[in-house]
């Protein structure tokens, strides 16, 4: 097991800057990313949800080049209650799947146990993503899925399915929360 020491400032430097130590202690204290995969296979609630959201859409957009015109803001107060009736349907049946990202040493050890078959190399990939796959999605899985679920779901899945539910473990690997500003 190796051990891991945390560098220390010298105290000096922190007591000068306090700033600096409650910002430190921020840094080391987030979480990391995490991401949610959702599947809804009812059509009928996804098309109601989106048509909603349509509506809902258009009615603020004419309600902004007419802000007094009150039949309006009641057809918009109206609209805005079918598309939370119709979201609640949604999330009621809906699977919601959540993934955070690895600890980069987790991460990188993943993928180096899954090195890429010579096809792949010549390809450009880095890892053999049929055997890291589902290890990955088990790894970065907060609900709970193990290596033979997510095995089963890559291989029974349509195609689409099975690459949203790789990428998302995939992406969340490398997502990025800061802005980098101007200077």
């Amino acid at each position: 097991m190796t051990t891991r020491t945390t560098p220390e400032p010298p105290a000096q430097a922190v007591a000068a800057d306090a700033h600096w130590a409650a910002t430190r202690d921020r840094l080391r204290n987030r979480q990391r990313p995490t991401a949610t995969l959702v599947i809804c296979d009812d059509a009928d609630l996804k098309k109601a949800v989106e048509d909603a959201r349509w509506t809902v859409r258009r009615l603020t957009t004419q309600l902004e080049a007419e802000p007094d015109d009150a039949a309006l803001k009641k057809d918009l107060a109206a609209a805005e209650k079918t598309l939370a009736k119709a979201q609640a349907a949604f999330d009621e049946e809906a699977i919601h799947l959540r993934f955070q990202a690895l600890r980069r040493p987790d991460w990188e050890e993943l993928k180096r146990s899954h090195p890429p078959t010579e096809t792949e190399a010549e390809e450009g990939l880095a890892v053999n993503v049929e055997t890291l796959g589902p290890e990955l999605i088990a790894a970065s899985s907060l609900d709970g899925i193990t290596v033979d679920d997510a095995k089963y779901f890559l291989a029974e899945w349509s195609e689409g399915e099975a690459s949203a539910l790789f990428n998302t473990a995939w992406n969340i690997q490398a997502g990025l929360r800061m802005d980098l500003g101007k200077g």
